[in-house]
């Protein structure tokens, strides 16, 4: 029983997968939301919006600090992890 639950959520997930794969956009497309005008702006504006000298620290630390912060705690949790299966044998 354990087995046929295990590659059911193992279907479940591959089929998530493949309908993210199917629905990207293709790559060279205008309409590709990484062509869009966000990239620009961060570029262009970052060092008078956010007095950084430095536009990449000014986009990880103003605009992007959310997903920075959620990176950082899947580092953590990960690193947790790990030493707590290594402390358990």
């Amino acid at each position: 029983m354990r087995k046929l639950l295990v590659l059911f959520f193992l279907a479940v997930i591959m089929v998530v997968l493949v309908a993210t794969v199917i629905e990207m956009p293709t790559i060279g497309d205008p309409a590709n939301v990484t062509n869009n005008e966000v990239p620009r702006r961060y570029v262009e504006a970052s060092l008078e919006e956010t007095g950084a000298l430095n536009v990449i620290a000014s986009i990880i630390t103003d605009y992007r600090a959310f997903d920075t912060l959620g990176e950082a705690t899947v580092l953590f949790v990960a690193i947790a992890a790990v030493l707590s299966n290594l402390k358990a044998h």
